[in-house]
C-alpha cells in the first residue's frame, strides 16, 4: 500500500470512530435537542439581572466626568551641540534660550461622585492635582465649572463643588459592614464615554502598604477599575456608596483583576473636614511604630505576631505625656486588636484633638491600660509658598514651614529655625546653588522664622540686588550668595 492509500485508510477509520461515538451519545447536541434550562434557574437569573440593572440605573445619574487642564513645564530639548564653546564663539549665547523650559497645556480625565444635591462631588486628589480649569459633565450632558474645595493627597481624596441645585446623589453606605465575597459594582464616567459599570466582589479588606497614599485602608475588588474610572463609585447591592475607586494593580498597564477603593467611612470623614476647614485635621500620638516580626515577638515573649512596637517617642508629644515608653507594644486601641501598625495609625488619625482614648500596652511582660489625650497631627508645613511673582534672584524658589515631624525626618536640629526649600524651578537663578531640603535661616542677615516673614523679606528685594543667604545643609550652616548673572 502506498503512502496516499495509507493516509486514506487512516482517515476513513478515524471518521468511523467519530461517527460511532456520536451515534452512541443519544443526547449529543448534534443529533438531539439541547437540554432545557429550568424555569427556576431562568427566573433566578432574570431577577438577578433586573436587580443589577435597577442598582445601576439608580447610581449612574450621580456619576460625573471630570476633565481638567493644567500647565506643565517641559525642557526645551535644544541640541547639546549648541553648548559647545567653539560654536557659541561664533553664534553667541542666544541658542541657549532654546533649552529653557517651555509651558504647554495638558489635559486629564477622571470620574467623580455627587454626594450632596447642592453640588459637592468626591473624586481622587490626583484627578484634579495642579488643575488650572476643571469641567464637570453630568449624565445629561450639562457642563459646569468645578472649584476645588480641598484636597488630601495623604488619602487620595478631593472635594469639588459646582454651582447647581437638586442634583442626583448616591447615598452613603457603611464600609465597616462590608464582608469579603460581597457583590459590588464599580461605576465610572471615563473618557466622556458616558457611564461604565463593572461587577465583582470584595476580594479583601484593610489593604495597606500598596504605595498609593500615606493613609491606606483599601477595599480590594476584582470589579474592573480602568483608567479614567478614578474617583468613581464602588456601590453595594443596595446602591449605597461603600468606596471611591482609586487604582488598579497592574504590571502591564491593563486590568489584572485587582482594584482598590477608599472606604466610604474614611471618605466621608475627610470630606466633612475639607468642607468645614479646607484641610484635614488628624489625631496624633507622636510615636514611631513598627511591625512585630517573628524575631521581635520572640524577644518580647509574645505568643503571636501582632501589635505595634513603639520605636521612638517625640518630646512633649501626647504619647510622652501619657507615659508611653520606647519598647512598649500597643496590643489594643479602644478595645480593637491591633494586628498591624497601619491599623493603629489610621484609628488615631480619625480621632479629634482633645479626645481621650485608651491603649492596651504590653511592657516588661505585663499588660496595662494607658489613657491618651490625642493631639493634632503637625503639618508637614503649611501651604508651600512659591516666589514666582517676584522679579529678583529669589524667583522660582518654593519653600514651606518646618514642622517637628519634617525636621525629624530630615534630621534638622531643634536649634535650626527657618523655612525648608521644597522645590526650585529649573529656570531659577538659585538652580544649582540651592537644593531641596536646604533650610533658609537668614536672608541678607534678617532671620526667617516662617513662610510669612520669608515672603515679606523676599518681596522687598530689588530686581538687580544680590542676596546673602544663611542656609543649613548636611549638618552644617553656611553662607551662599545669589546674584544676577
Amino acid at each position: 500500500m502506498n503512502v496516499k492509500g495509507l493516509h486514506r485508510t487512516l482517515f476513513f477509520m478515524l471518521f468511523l470512530l467519530i461517527l460511532t461515538a456520536m451515534v452512541s451519545l443519544p443526547h449529543s447536541p448534534a443529533f438531539a435537542s439541547q437540554s432545557k434550562i429550568s424555569e427556576q434557574s431562568i427566573d433566578l437569573l432574570t431577577r438577578t439581572g433586573k436587580a443589577m440593572a435597577e442598582v445601576t440605573a439608580a447610581v449612574k445619574p450621580a456619576i460625573v466626568n471630570i476633565s481638567t487642564t493644567r500647565t506643565v513645564k517641559v525642557s526645551g530639548g535644544g541640541d547639546p551641540f549648541f553648548d559647545d564653546p567653539f560654536f557659541r564663539r561664533f553664534f553667541g549665547d542666544q541658542f541657549g534660550r532654546q533649552r529653557q523650559p517651555k509651558e504647554h497645556k495638558s489635559a486629564g480625565l477622571g470620574s467623580g461622585v455627587i454626594v450632596t444635591s447642592d453640588g459637592y462631588i468626591i473624586t481622587n486628589s490626583h484627578v484634579i492635582k495642579d488643575a488650572d480649569e476643571i469641567k464637570v459633565t453630568l449624565t445629561d450632558k450639562k457642563e459646569y465649572a468645578g472649584k476645588v474645595i480641598g484636597s488630601d493627597p495623604k488619602t487620595e481624596i478631593a472635594v469639588v463643588k459646582i454651582e447647581a441645585k437638586d442634583l442626583p446623589t448616591v447615598s452613603w453606605g457603611n464600609s465597616d459592614s462590608l464582608q469579603v465575597g460581597e457583590v459590588v459594582l464599580a461605576v465610572g464616567n471615563p473618557y466622556g464615554l458616558n457611564q461604565t459599570v463593572t461587577m465583582g466582589i470584595v476580594s479583601a479588606l484593610g489593604r495597606a502598604n500598596v504605595g498609593i497614599a500615606d493613609y491606606e485602608d483599601f477595599i480590594q475588588t476584582d470589579a474592573a477599575i480602568n483608567p479614567g474610572n478614578s474617583g468613581g463609585a464602588l456601590v453595594n447591592i443596595k446602591g449605597e456608596l461603600v468606596g471611591i475607586n482609586t487604582a488598579i494593580y497592574t504590571t502591564s498597564g491593563g486590568y489584572q483583576g485587582i482594584g482598590f477603593a477608599i472606604p466610604s467611612n474614611m471618605v466621608k470623614s475627610i470630606m466633612e473636614s475639607l468642607i468645614k476647614t479646607g484641610k484635614v485635621v488628624r489625631g496624633w500620638l507622636g510615636v514611631t511604630i513598627q511591625k512585630v516580626t517573628p524575631e521581635l515577638a520572640k524577644q518580647f515573649d509574645l505568643k503571636e505576631e501582632a501589635g505595634a512596637l513603639v520605636g521612638d517617642i517625640m518630646e512633649n508629644s501626647p504619647a510622652e505625656k501619657a507615659g508611653l515608653q520606647r519598647g512598649d507594644i500597643i496590643l489594643e486601641y479602644d478595645g480593637k486588636k491591633i494586628e498591624e501598625p497601619y491599623i493603629l495609625r489610621n484609628m488615631v488619625a480619625n480621632n479629634l484633638p482633645g479626645e481621650v482614648h485608651t491603649a492596651l500596652v504590653l511592657r516588661d511582660g505585663k499588660t496595662r491600660k494607658i489613657a491618651i489625650t490625642i493631639g493634632e497631627l503637625p503639618s508637614d508645613g503649611q501651604q508651600p509658598v512659591e516666589t514666582s511673582d517676584v522679579q529678583n534672584v529669589m524667583k522660582g524658589i518654593t519653600v514651606q514651614d518646618m514642622s517637628p515631624e519634617l525636621a525629624k525626618k530630615l534630621r534638622i536640629p531643634d536649634k535650626i529655625k527657618g523655612v525648608i526649600i521644597s522645590d526650585i524651578d529649573d529656570s531659577s537663578m538659585a538652580a544649582g546653588i540651592l537644593a531641596q531640603g536646604d533650610v533658609i535661616q537668614e536672608i541678607n542677615r534678617k532671620k526667617v522664622a516662617d513662610t510669612t516673614t520669608y515672603t515679606d523679606i523676599v518681596s522687598k528685594i530689588k530686581k538687580d540686588e544680590s542676596v546673602l543667604l544663611l542656609i543649613y545643609r548636611g549638618g552644617a550652616s553656611l553662607f551662599v550668595t545669589l546674584s544676577q548673572k
